[in-house]
């Protein structure tokens, strides 16, 4: 289908063992080797397991991209009595009690792993906030550690809550050189062990850039090319996800949340959108060569943490928008593909039935990316309901080249050049919208359509 890399989730111990998705970090050694958290195995497996699979997927012309959850840690074995004061959730450099002291989970010794592979235990100075006081045990609160690194929190791009340093669990402090030197032996180790080709990194919204500079120089010093996208979900903030790939100097790209809002959005107002306008604040539009564009992920999904879904008739335009064209590297998620059913709980506190559906034409276009959608790119966004562009592909280069057209309204029509080099040629839909076929004049030009609500991705017509 021309998939060539594949996002793993988290492989190490959460702390709620073999039930946890992996962002809730517990040891980062523990790729389900150690009898921790109620178990041997993580919820994907054992370590054998997830070894297995990466040489499966390399010797199958994959590249693997591993999740990377270092923001916090949770589960500690054993509290510490440690000096605290709360600050207001929703203005955290704000304080709103003096100092006192709590009992919190920051130790961190993995009794069970004996040192293997790292003898480093951590305690209240590699943390700057916690949520939890064993003690009082009173939820929602924020208390700020009154460690030796100070009293204010990590510098972070964004001002959302003031200062969003604190997520969740033992919040990681990133101004301790022991702690980062533990977690760059942590990364080479990882990287030996695994050997993967790249990284997806968690809640980087939340983790000073110089942490990642740091690491991923290391990283990159023992192979020729690592990839690395981060996970800044702000999609009403582009600014500040242009500042963390300033700060970042290229080393990572970005998810495009604000993509993947315009696509919600679209997705959600039918014709009353401006389809000419569905690029308008995107990181695609103005940092091409750094955005990883996608529809839907495990978070934006029904019932998740980020929930924004797109509905089921625009994800084959949203799907063209990311697979046919020249800008972004496209994440295609699992569901899409595959389908998905799962039960979860909703805001309600009640139990929801969720099925997600494949999207028909996705495999298709994917397929269209590896043999089509090739050459210079013309944009036709000149009508609100109806949009679309050519590829012009690249001469000599087999059945490259392509015209898409796109409707969020009633089936629509549009001329557009594909160029003299497919002068009198027959076109045909791809995508089987249509059993049309399409003639291209003597100067380069056709008049291509597409269905109602729909995607229309015209190639050259192969005598079938």
């Amino acid at each position: 289908m021309g998939i060539d890399s594949v996002w793993l989730p988290p492989a190490y111990k959460g702390m709620s063992g073999s039930s946890s998705t992996g962002y809730d970090s517990y040891d980062l050694y523990d790729l389900g080797e150690f009898d921790q958290k109620g178990g041997v195995a993580t919820k994907y497996g054992t370590r054998e397991q997830l070894l297995e699979a990466v040489e499966s997927a390399k010797n199958n012309g994959l590249r693997i991209y591993m999740d990377i959850t270092v923001n916090h840690l949770g589960g500690g074995e054993q509290t510490e009595r440690i000096c605290v004061r709360k600050v207001a959730p929703f203005e955290r450099n704000s304080f709103i009690s003096d100092e006192f002291l709590i009992n919190a989970f920051t130790k961190f010794s993995y009794p069970a792993r004996k040192g293997k592979y790292s003898l480093f235990e951590w305690n209240f100075q590699c943390f700057s906030g916690v949520d939890f006081d064993e003690l009082s045990r009173q939820a929602g609160a924020i208390y700020r550690i009154q460690n030796q690194y100070g009293q204010d929190w990590d510098d972070v791009p964004g001002t959302e809550f003031g200062n969003y340093d604190y997520l969740m669990l033992s919040n990681i402090d990133f101004r301790n050189p022991e702690v980062r030197a533990e977690l760059n032996r942590w990364g080479e180790w990882l990287q030996r062990t695994v050997g993967f080709d790249g990284v997806r990194l968690d809640a980087v919204k939340h983790i000073p850039a110089a942490f990642f500079n740091e690491w991923l120089d290391g990283l990159q010093a023992g192979q020729a090319e690592l990839f690395a996208v981060g996970e800044y979900w702000a999609p009403q903030d582009l600014p500040s996800m242009l500042a963390y790939l300033e700060r970042t100097g290229g080393r990572m790209s970005l998810f495009d949340a604000c993509m993947q809002e315009n696509f919600a959005k679209a997705s959600n107002d039918g014709n009353c959108f401006d389809l000419t306008r569905i690029f308008e604040g995107t990181l695609v539009a103005c940092r091409p060569e750094l955005a990883v564009t996608l529809v839907e992920n495990h978070d934006t999904q029904p019932l998740q943490a980020l929930e924004r879904p797109v509905a089921h008739w625009f994800r084959p335009l949203a799907y063209a928008l990311i697979l046919l064209r020249s800008q972004g590297y496209p994440c295609v998620f699992y569901p899409d593909i595959y389908g998905a059913v799962y039960t979860d709980i909703g805001g309600d506190g009640q139990f929801y039935d969720i099925e997600l559906s494949p999207v028909d034409q996705l495999e298709a276009m994917l397929r269209l990316r590896k043999c089509c959608a090739y050459g210079l790119q013309k944009d036709y966004f000149d009508h609100p309901n109806c949009i679309g562009w050519v590829r012009q592909g690249v001469p000599g280069w087999g059945e490259s080249g392509m015209a898409v057209i796109m409707s969020n309204g009633d089936m629509c029509r549009k001329r557009m050049e594909m160029g003299i080099a497919f002068a009198g040629l027959l076109f045909s839909d791809a995508l089987g919208g249509s059993t049309t076929r399409v003639l291209v004049d003597a100067n380069g030009w056709a008049e291509f359509i597409c269905p109602a609500k729909g995607v229309a991705a015209w190639t050259i017509h192969k005598d079938r």
